[in-house]
C-alpha cells in the first residue's frame, strides 16, 4: 500500500500565535490554578513561550483549551481569557490598535491584520463600520473543544473596546451561534447586553458612536508606523503567492455545507471568473483541481487531528453526504478515513 505523504508544510487547518497561549496561562492562574504540569504536556515551556514566532496548531489550541478549562472548572474561561486580552497580546497589530486615532480603526487594525497571529482555514474576521458590526467567522460543528474559542474573541474585541474608550458598556448585543450551555445570565453580565445564543453569526453590535471615540492612547504618527509595519509584514506571509495560493485561503471556508463555485471565488476576489479562470490555466491548474487538492489537505488533518465524525468532516467539505467523502478519501489514499482514523490512534504510519 501506498505510503501516506505529508500534504503540507504545516497545519491546514491552521494555527495561532503563542502569544494566546500566554493569555489562556494568565488566565488559568486568574481561575487559581497552576498550568505548569498542563503546559508540559502539551510540550510548552517557557523558552517555547518566549519565542515571539512560535505558533501552535489550532486543534493543538482546542485540545489545550478544553484540558484548561477542565483544570480550572470554569466553562467560561473564554471570557476570562478576553477579560485579560491586552492590546500587545495581538501583537504588532494589537499595537496598532492601541495608538488608533478612535476606537473603530483600532478595532479594524484587530481585524484586517488578525493574520498576522491566527491563521484558521474557516475564514477571517469582518468589521462592517457603517453598521457597527463585528463578527468572527463560523467554526462549526461546535463541541467542548471549541465553545472557548468564541468566547475568547469575542470577549477580547469587548476588552479592547472598553481598555481604548474608558466605558464598560460598549455594545448593545452580541450573538453567538453555538447553542446555549446554561451560563447565559453570566455572559450577559459579562457582556453588559443582551446575548443571544444558537443564532446565525458569532457577532458584536456597538453602541452607536463608539467608533468615532477617541482612543486613551491615541498617538498618529505611530498609528501611522505600526499600521505600515503591519501592512509590511501581510505582505511579506504572502510573498510568493500566485493565484493558487490566493483562490486555496478563499476556498477553505467556502467549502462547508455544500459545493462552492469558481464564481463565488472570484467574487471573493474581487475579479471576473473569465479573469480568474485564465490565471489559473496560466498557472497550470484549475479551479476542479484546486477543490480537490484543497479538499485532500484539509481531510487528512481533520482525520488525524481532530475528533469530528465523518459526517462532520464530509459537511465540511462539502460533500453531498458522509458515502462520496469516504469514496474521495480512498482514492487520495487507497485506505477509508475510518481505517485511516484507527491507524493514527494505534502509531501505525501508512
Amino acid at each position: 500500500m501506498e505510503r501516506l505523504k505529508p500534504v503540507s508544510p504545516h497545519n491546514t487547518l491552521g494555527d495561532v500565535s503563542i502569544l494566546y497561549v500566554s493569555v489562556m496561562a494568565r488566565a488559568i492562574q486568574y481561575e487559581g490554578a497552576d498550568h505548569t504540569d498542563l503546559f508540559r504536556q502539551f510540550s510548552l515551556d517557557d523558552k517555547r513561550l518566549a519565542a515571539p514566532d512560535a505558533t501552535i496548531s489550532i486543534p493543538r489550541f482546542m485540545r489545550l483549551g478544553q484540558a484548561a478549562i477542565a483544570l480550572t472548572g470554569n466553562l467560561a474561561l473564554g471570557l476570562t481569557m478576553g477579560q485579560l486580552t491586552r492590546p500587545v497580546d495581538a501583537g504588532l497589530a494589537g499595537l496598532a490598535a492601541q495608538a488608533a486615532p478612535n476606537a473603530g480603526q483600532g478595532l479594524v487594525n484587530l481585524i484586517d491584520y488578525a493574520l498576522l497571529t491566527s491563521r484558521n482555514s474557516r475564514g477571517h474576521p469582518r468589521l462592517d463600520l457603517n453598521t457597527g458590526r463585528a463578527d468572527f467567522y463560523s467554526i462549526r460543528p461546535y463541541n467542548i473543544f471549541n465553545y472557548f474559542v468564541v468566547d475568547s474573541v469575542l470577549a477580547a474585541w469587548t476588552q479592547f473596546l472598553r481598555t481604548a474608550t474608558g466605558y464598560h458598556s460598549v455594545l448593545t448585543r452580541v450573538t453567538i451561534e453555538y447553542p446555549s450551555q446554561g451560563m447565559d445570565s453570566a455572559f450577559e453580565e459579562w457582556f453588559g447586553c443582551p446575548v443571544v445564543f444558537g443564532a446565525n453569526s458569532n457577532s458584536l453590535y456597538l453602541v452607536p458612536g463608539l467608533t468615532s471615540m477617541t482612543c486613551s492612547g491615541a498617538q498618529l504618527a505611530m498609528h501611522k508606523k505600526l499600521t505600515d509595519q503591519c501592512r509590511e509584514a501581510l505582505r511579506k506571509l504572502r510573498t510568493g503567492w500566485g493565484v493558487k495560493e490566493a483562490v486555496t485561503e478563499k476556498l477553505a471556508p467556502l467549502l462547508g455545507g455544500g459545493a462552492v463555485t469558481l464564481e463565488r471565488v472570484a467574487v471573493e476576489l474581487g475579479i471576473a471568473p473569465w479573469t480568474l479562470q485564465r490565471q489559473l490555466a496560466s498557472e497550470n491548474t484549475g479551479f476542479r483541481q484546486l477543490v480537490d487538492a484543497t479538499r485532500r489537505n484539509l481531510a487528512v488533518d481533520y482525520i488525524r487531528e481532530t475528533r469530528l465524525s465523518l459526517a462532520e468532516i464530509a459537511w465540511l467539505l462539502g460533500f453531498s453526504n458522509p458515502a462520496a467523502f469516504q469514496k474521495a478519501y480512498k482514492r487520495w489514499f487507497q485506505v477509508s478515513p475510518g481505517e485511516h482514523r484507527k491507524r493514527i490512534r494505534e502509531g501505525v504510519n501508512l
